[in-house]
């Protein structure tokens, strides 16, 4: 909105100070013409006062100051002279007006004859006297002009100011809206043009609430309701265990498919839990140390299944977030690194600080990201083909993607490189740090 009422106010200026320009150029062009017909008027009379005053002996002026100079010749015999030393004529003698130089200055001339006296009267004034007289009349007239485009500016900018101001107030709203707030924006005595804003900015709204409760109920509700069966399947499959042999192959392949699609419903539920409306309240001060060593020692047994080792390495950070979703981004990130480690792999999970931040580091042994798809991995539903065959390792694609809402929402940010092992990738998780 300030570079509306910026644009408003130059561009007015803009317009006022170039037609204010134009018009004084103007009127300096044409006082200027004025200003020089009056002085070749006071030049003439000046000429015609000498020729009727002159009874054969030298006269001067009334006025002392005076800025002209005249001779009076007759035939070849200067007769009389003012303000000028030189015994020649200072122009030829041709009636009317002219210019001429000497003395070093350039001079406006009047030659007047004289026909009751026969005498030749030339009048002379500078050129640049003449000028820097009818400029500072003419800047006195112009001066007060210029002077009030500042002015002008100023209540340009006041008006602008006043006429925007339910616009500010309608930003300040929006502003000051929060995350879970789609409230329509209320305000009084609005102007027919903003009215129309605030009702598309409200219906906009409308229409975004109502997508967003149905995605977030949609989720949520298949996702619990989807709880219940997979219970089910999975007390099915343990009594079928005793009468099935544990290695029979499509047993197996039940089971991997029943722990794919709970794996599925609990990343849902995540996916909805990690939103800002659900967090918005729950931030506190947490031992990101602490909780990195509770969450290594929840997910032990997978890691022993596997025969992987699980380090942590660090000192005590305290950080500003909420228990569950960090949690949840410490399960995703150390599930990924299981899940992408060969049996018999690392894992190293470091907590390290700097002067402004705390830095979350785990990295694996396994086979690695490729550089140019360490943009895409934080995508819904992306998989790599990250197996010799080109096939996928078994996951729902949205364990990374939860990892970068939560960062986001803890306004974090999430670095990748390659890991300390021979082979591997490191997800860096950078929190702002709090001080103790």
């Amino acid at each position: 909105m300030r570079s509306i009422r910026m644009f408003l106010i130059a561009a007015i200026l803009a317009v006022l100070t170039l037609f204010n320009f134009v018009a004084a150029l103007q009127g300096y062009s044409s006082s200027l013409k004025e200003a020089n017909k009056l002085f070749d008027q006071h030049l003439r009379q000046t000429a015609e006062l000498i020729a009727r005053l002159y009874a054969g002996h030298p006269i001067k002026p009334l006025d002392d100051e005076s800025t002209l100079v005249y001779q009076v010749w007759r035939g070849q015999e200067l007769l009389a002279s003012f303000g000028i030393e030189q015994t020649r004529p200072i122009t030829d003698f041709y009636p009317g007006f002219g210019h001429t130089n000497f003395d070093g200055y350039r001079w406006r001339t009047l030659v007047y004859y004289d026909q009751n006296h026969r005498n030749w009267i030339i009048t002379a004034e500078r050129t640049d006297l003449r000028y820097l007289l009818a400029e500072s009349v003419i800047s006195h007239a112009i001066l007060p002009i210029l002077l009030s485009i500042p002015l002008a500016g100023l209540l340009i900018w006041l008006i602008i100011s006043h006429g925007l101001k339910p616009l500010r107030i309608l930003s300040q709203q929006l502003k000051n809206k929060q995350a879970d707030d789609l409230s329509p924006v209320v305000l009084p005595e609005l102007k027919s043009e903003l009215q129309q804003v605030s009702q598309s900015i409200n219906a906009l709204m409308n229409r975004l609430e109502v997508a967003l409760n149905r995605e977030k109920h949609f989720t949520a509700d298949a996702a619990h309701e989807l709880r219940t069966p997979i219970s089910a399947l999975k007390i099915q499959l343990h009594n079928l265990e005793e009468d099935i042999s544990p290695d029979n192959e499509a047993f197996q392949q039940l089971r991997a498919g029943v722990d794919r699609i709970q794996h599925l419903v609990e990343q849902l539920l995540s996916l909805y839990r990690s939103t800002p409306e659900q967090l918005a309240h729950n931030f506190c001060r947490i031992n990101l140390h602490q909780l990195a060593q509770d969450v290594i020692a929840e997910l032990h047994t997978k890691f022993e299944t596997k025969q992987q080792i699980a380090e942590l390495a660090g000192e005590p950070c305290m950080i500003e977030g909420d228990p569950f979703a960090l949690t949840t981004l410490l399960q995703n990130l150390l599930s990924n690194a299981n899940k992408y480690t060969p049996p018999g792999g690392h894992i190293l999970v470091t907590i390290s600080t700097e002067e402004h931040a705390v830095y979350l580091k785990v990295e694996d042994s396994g086979s690695g990201i490729p550089p140019e798809d360490y943009d895409k991995i934080f995508k819904r539903f992306h998989r790599l083909n990250n197996k010799p065959d080109g096939s996928t390792t078994p996951g729902c694609g949205l364990g990374l993607t939860i990892v970068r809402n939560i960062a986001d929402l803890h306004h974090a940010r999430i670095e990748i490189e390659r890991s300390c092992f021979e082979s591997g990738t490191a997800f860096i998780v950078i929190f702002k740090r709090t001080e103790d």
